[in-house]
């Protein structure tokens, strides 16, 4: 399948902190908010949405294209994503700015604060989906730059190419109207619960109100799992137990690409959901979101554990 997945390109910067984030905020004080955290440990990986996206795909055998603006510094991202399956040839360099960097702290209960320096990606809105050969058949549109993203949805409508809107990060930045343009006609809006609460604040729209233009709403709830709604019925999906936690950072996206993994599979939507829980707590028992990795037979295996073996990911046919 031509899967295209555009969104961020970008530098994590992984910090951790010993406490807790939440007790150094004093509610009666937040108009005066002035903090500073003094972290363990730093990380510097190679990170972003849609490269986290893009390397579960390929993981699960599919040969993923992304796209998506990077800096001058991408030279040695570049040529590990192509060693791992990625196709790049629809990124473009940006010659006077570096690539988008991300900075985020992690609490000992997996809370974070975050901070996103776009750099090159503020350039992702020259790009078009329309101009892409051949025609695409799914595109993601992840967290990325909020014109780019709005942009991207409109080709897609326009082209009739199926896509996914993930709004992500970038639903605070977005108007209700904004986020309108973005969610409605897409074939699959995904999000998290925190995320859709914001939605529905900033939007007014309703799950019906979603569901009246698209295939299928899923939102992620942690520890809890997904929940998958179309039209005609809920589907609740468990998260596969993790061995250890060690970072959070990515395990959304990774789910994603399960999803997709699924959806490119024409697997039904309980098994799409399960594909992505697996490759979310791979994600999970890992720093960053590119640093874990399996066979298929492994993933395979996983999956049965929790899952079984009657569920019909077995149309994968792995030995």
């Amino acid at each position: 399948m031509n899967i295209i997945v555009t969104g961020s390109i970008a530098y994590d910067y992984l910090m951790s902190f010993p406490g807790s984030l939440g007790e150094q905020i004093m509610p009666d004080q937040l108009e005066r908010l002035s903090l500073s955290f003094l972290v363990d440990t730093m990380d510097k990986r190679q990170g972003g949405c849609a490269p986290n996206i893009a390397y579960t795909l390929a993981l699960l055998g599919e040969k993923p294209r992304l796209m998506g603006s990077v800096g001058l510094d991408f030279g040695d991202y570049r040529q590990w994503l192509e060693s791992v399956g990625v196709d790049t040839s629809l990124v473009a360099l940006s010659k006077d700015k570096f690539t988008a960097s991300f900075f985020c702290t992690t609490d000992q209960k997996n809370c974070q604060i975050a901070s996103f320096y776009g750099g090159a990606m503020s350039d992702a809105a020259k790009l078009s989906i329309s101009k892409i050969k051949p025609k695409p058949d799914i595109v993601i549109i992840s967290p990325n730059d909020p014109a780019a993203m709005l942009k991207y949805a409109d080709e897609c409508r326009t082209k009739k190419i199926r896509f996914i809107f993930d709004p992500g990060q970038q639903v605070a930045r977005y108007s209700g109207e904004e986020l309108k343009k973005g969610i409605l006609g897409a074939n699959i809006v995904i999000c998290n619960n925190y995320e859709f609460g914001l939605i529905q604040k900033k939007t007014g729209l309703s799950e019906s109100d979603i569901l009246e233009q698209s295939e299928a709403l899923i939102v992620t709830l942690g520890a809890k799992g997904s929940m998958v709604l179309t039209k005609d019925q809920r589907y609740d999906v468990i998260a596969v137990p993790e061995n250890h936690v060690v970072d959070p950072t990515g395990v959304g996206d990774a789910f994603r690409g399960g999803l997709l993994k699924g959806i490119a599979m024409g697997a039904n939507w309980v098994t799409c959901a399960r594909i992505g829980s697996v490759a979310a707590t791979y994600a999970l028992e890992h720093v960053g979101g590119l640093s874990h990795k399996y066979t298929l037979a492994a993933f395979k295996r996983r999956y049965h554990k929790h899952f079984g073996k009657a569920d019909d990911y077995s149309i994968l046919n792995l030995s």
